[in-house]
């Protein structure tokens, strides 16, 4: 935890991205490291870190699955890559068919496969295979977005997947054990609150200012 933002928050995303980066120097020389950015508040973050780790930088894109009826209720993710992740329980528990899951799945991946096209352009997907990965949001609430986007990398063949924001409640990092191999944040706080309250520049990432993050960055 960073004593200086625990009380008062970040100025803004890219504030908190160079604090999240200083938590992350230990894979300064890490060889062929990938640093992902949750779109679209999380690419200002990732930006820095990057930058920061002068390491690769792309997006992953992370649809939630929602139950047809009850859209709030994730029955899985999509991500890039093609990668499906489903809840069991919740496709067994609410008795989802098979075709209404392929309807959500095949309307998200569009969408997944869109956001590409707007964010990276002609650009080829990052190779993910055997690479340590760095997932970055600019925040975690639920988690369930996060979660999705580090099975989506395991699935792709990440040798190893580091979790990393600027704030997360104090129990994420529990609930993440297993999952990721590593979780870091900055900030902890026991009463979370919006992951905006954090902030005290919270405005919205467009998607100019992502596809221009990703074309500006060096490596």
């Amino acid at each position: 935890m960073n004593a200086d933002y625990e009380s008062r928050g970040f100025p803004d995303r890219y504030a908190a991205g160079r604090s999240l980066a200083q938590a992350l120097s230990g894979y300064r020389n890490e060889p062929h490291l990938l640093v992902l950015g949750l779109p679209r508040g999380g690419v200002p973050v990732a930006h820095e870190v990057a930058e920061a780790l002068d390491a690769e930088l792309d997006v992953l894109v992370v649809r939630k699955l929602g139950v047809p009826w009850q859209p709030e209720l994730a029955m899985g993710a999509v991500a890039s890559g093609g990668v499906s992740v489903l809840n069991e329980d919740v496709i067994r528990q609410l008795a989802i068919v098979g075709d209404d899951l392929e309807v959500v799945t095949e309307r998200e991946t569009g969408e997944v496969k869109r956001r590409e096209r707007v964010y990276r352009g002609d650009r080829p997907e990052p190779k993910i295979a055997g690479r340590t990965v760095i997932l970055v949001d600019d925040g975690i609430a639920t988690g369930s977005t996060m979660k999705a986007g580090v099975e989506a990398l395991k699935q792709e063949g990440a040798s190893r997947v580091v979790v990393a924001v600027p704030v997360a409640p104090a129990g994420a990092r529990e609930e993440f054990e297993g999952l990721a191999d590593e979780f870091v944040a900055v900030i902890e706080p026991d009463n979370m609150m919006a992951v905006g309250a954090w902030y005290l520049d919270f405005g919205q990432t467009s998607d100019d200012e992502v596809r221009e993050l990703l074309i500006s960055h060096r490596c």
